[in-house]
């Protein structure tokens, strides 16, 4: 008799419930979020396996943390079970919709054993992938922090220093940063000394152009503007300062994770086939190896790595009613990569141009456009790393052959 498990977990404890084949429950238990707890699982676990070779299979509501990999290097098959599709199961075993900790345990353990051919358990990714995607996320993460630190600075400075915007165009460059440094506000500008500032953009890294740069900045600064009153702007000023050092963190974290995900994305053995792609560099390859990983029997084929992507379409047909949609459910940061992928291969790829025209003509718009462009390149990387072979073009786009009648 087979069993299954279904684990409920939180911050500091887990409740634990096996079921046999008939979903009787044959044992509960609540561990404690420790390694104490974790043995108290393994023990638990290894009691009722009953000499079989086949570990008992997990289901759990996440994929990350300690837990879960734990589990995974004890040699267990881990089901991570969305917490929406638990809530749907829950509904068929109690229904007055009550819940409990010891409940989603069960209803957790009994979605295995009812309906686990519908659900996939985590991918047997490298520990080299598996790192990859880390860091591909936390550099993502640190490019989004450092455009939401720019957009609140922007956004002060526009109440009270107009010039400071028309000076620069990206206020996360080194200049931009250098010179908020030394001139927060209007007053400091007007009394700002060319040798300070030829300093702070030295400092920031300028080697280059230094004079012509110090003049263009000061006579923008010192152009006509509106003024707030003058204790008002000051405590603007330090308002922008405090945004600007949170602008720095992020910038100095966005490079540091960048030069960390290029050393370790340089030594996966696929990486020349991902960078073999027009348009993929080191950063975007490495977010869609991060988010698809390198277990080779995740994806049944090329079609269901585009829907995981979510550039494949959706189709709903009921009775004499059919339409065609975007997919909602995807890896959204997959999705994403795709998107940004879509824009560098129309000036690198001639037959991904054609293919963006044809559909352009057809009345896609661009979005949709560029989403059905990603949605070929899914696939035909999907083959490249199935066979390990690098891009072809020719292959990719083989030149249409008019055969005379």
């Amino acid at each position: 008799m087979r069993i299954w498990c279904g684990i409920d977990w939180s911050e500091r404890h887990h409740d634990v419930a096996l079921v046999d084949d008939e979903g009787v429950l044959v044992a509960k238990r609540r561990i404690p979020e420790n390694a104490a707890g974790f043995r108290q699982l393994l023990e638990l676990l290894a009691e009722h396996a009953d000499g079989s070779e086949q570990p008992i299979p997990v289901a759990i509501e996440t994929a990350k943390g300690l837990l879960v990999a734990a589990l995974r290097a004890a040699g267990y098959q881990v089901f991570p079970i969305n917490p929406l599709a638990v809530s749907r199961y829950r509904d068929r075993h109690v229904v007055s919709r009550a819940k409990s900790d010891p409940g989603d345990a069960l209803v957790l353990a009994n979605i295995l054993r009812t309906d686990s051919a519908v659900h996939r358990p985590l991918p047997a990714d490298s520990e080299l992938a598996a790192s990859i995607r880390v860091l591909a996320r936390a550099q993502q993460d640190a490019v989004w922090e450092r455009q939401q630190a720019a957009n609140k600075l922007r956004s002060l400075l526009r109440e009270y220093y107009p010039t400071f915007l028309a000076t620069f165009d990206d206020l996360a460059s080194p200049d931009a940063r250098a010179t908020l440094a030394v001139a927060p506000t209007p007053a400091a500008a007007a009394g700002l000394r060319r040798a300070t500032l030829r300093a702070a953009l030295i400092r920031g890294g300028r080697r280059r152009n230094l004079d012509h740069q110090v003049e263009r900045i000061l006579a923008s600064l010192r152009g006509e503007q509106f003024r707030q009153p003058a204790l008002v702007e000051q405590a603007m000023g330090q308002q922008a300062l405090a945004h600007l050092r949170t602008l720095d963190t992020a910038v100095g974290n966005t490079v540091e994770l960048e030069h960390a995900l290029a050393e370790a994305f340089h030594q996966y053995p696929d990486a020349p086939i991902l960078t073999s792609f027009p348009g993929l560099g080191t950063v975007l390859g490495a977010r869609i190896l991060g988010e698809i990983g390198d277990d080779r029997t995740r994806f049944s084929d090329a079609k269901a790595l585009k829907a995981f992507a979510g550039t494949a379409p959706v189709t709903r047909a009921s009775g004499r009613k059919r339409s065609v949609t975007m997919r909602v459910v995807r890896n959204r940061r997959l999705c994403q990569a795709g998107y940004l992928w879509a824009l560098p291969l129309l000036t690198h790829s001639p037959g991904a141009r054609a293919h963006y025209d044809h559909r352009r003509a057809r009345g896609d718009t661009y979005s949709a456009a560029a989403r059905h462009l990603a949605n070929r390149y899914f696939g035909i990387l999907f083959h490249c790393l199935q066979n390990r072979l690098t891009y072809d073009e020719d292959k990719a786009f083989p030149t249409s052959i008019t055969i005379a009648a």
